[in-house]
């Protein structure tokens, strides 16, 4: 009877097992398929169709436009490295500059692409903890960077001690969210990685960090018996 009754626990639990491995691989894999595929669409009806290999073949080919579109972007940075190229992306910044809406989105857009790909860029390096929404309550925050410009000098003249702006993600998406000004004091700083608290977020808490560091060792361990077993 034992026997009997621990037959739907294992099932139960192959199942599980199944769905932890397939699960990720699966939305993974649909995720990036979903990319590729909204790239492919801005980008091929704009290739001819002598060089389109859709033309030749009974089958579409995924991913053809997102290899021209990384090829292009890669020879037009090329291109502005030189002095033509400069002289020339100055001139159209110098020509978008004259459009009231259109040079403040330029201009923003950017600036943050410059700072987020910027080698020498250290923002949302650190993880930390502040109190959110209310007293007691608290809430992870990424660590951008010291508050700079207008916001840290009105804050000056209240006499607000030095603040620090934090982006502070929403579960389970972590790409939106609030940026925050909060004074340092206010934020206790975690040792936790920033992949590890976004984990962490996206399982709406599910995934601890501790969980995951001991994952990898079983992992580590499990792979050095492999490779004993072999030897």
């Amino acid at each position: 009877m034992s026997g009997k009754k621990r037959q739907p626990t294992r099932v139960r639990s192959y199942f599980l097992t199944g769905l932890v491995i397939c699960a990720p691989l699966a939305i993974t894999a649909y995720l990036t398929w979903t990319v590729v595929v909204w790239i492919d669409s801005w980008i091929i009806p704009y290739i001819p169709a002598r060089y389109n290999p859709d033309t030749y073949l009974p089958f579409s080919v995924p991913g053809f436009g997102l290899v021209l579109g990384l090829i292009a972007i890669t020879i037009i940075g090329f291109l502005t490295a030189n002095l033509i190229g400069k002289s020339i992306v100055s001139y159209g910044e110098r020509m978008l500059g004259r459009m009231p809406l259109v040079r403040n989105l330029y201009n923003g857009l950017k600036q943050i692409f410059q700072t987020v790909l910027s080698d020498k860029n250290d923002s949302f390096t650190q993880v930390g903890l502040i109190e959110y929404p209310r007293k007691e309550l608290w809430a992870i925050v990424f660590i951008a960077t010291d508050t700079k410009g207008e916001v840290q000098s009105q804050l000056d003249d209240k006499e607000v001690e030095q603040t620090i702006s934090v982006f502070l993600p929403t579960t389970p998406n972590p790409t939106s969210g609030f940026l925050l000004f909060v004074p340092k004091s206010d934020v206790i700083l975690l040792n936790m990685s920033v992949e590890e608290a976004a984990k962490l977020v996206i399982s709406a808490g599910l995934v601890t960090p501790e969980q995951m560091r001991k994952e990898q060792k079983l992992a580590i361990i499990e792979k050095n018996h492999q490779k004993d077993r072999d030897e």
